[in-house]
């Protein structure tokens, strides 16, 4: 089990490699497939982390 600093560590760390990554595809007209997926496979992990660190309270089924 990950600590709440790791967590927000890497939190971090992905929230970095996303502004790079979109700042490159920014300045490049045609945007690859690849680095497209490589986004989109960064704000699910960010929001799988968020979502972790942010972890829901109370019961769905009553």
């Amino acid at each position: 089990m990950r600590t709440e600093q790791q967590i927000k560590r890497k939190l971090n760390d992905l929230a970095m490699q996303k502004r790079t990554l979109e700042s490159r595809l920014e300045g490049d007209a045609a945007k690859d497939a690849s680095s497209s997926a490589q986004l989109e496979r960064l704000e699910d992990s960010i929001l799988l982390l968020e979502w972790v660190l942010n972890e829901p309270t109370g019961k769905y089924h009553v």
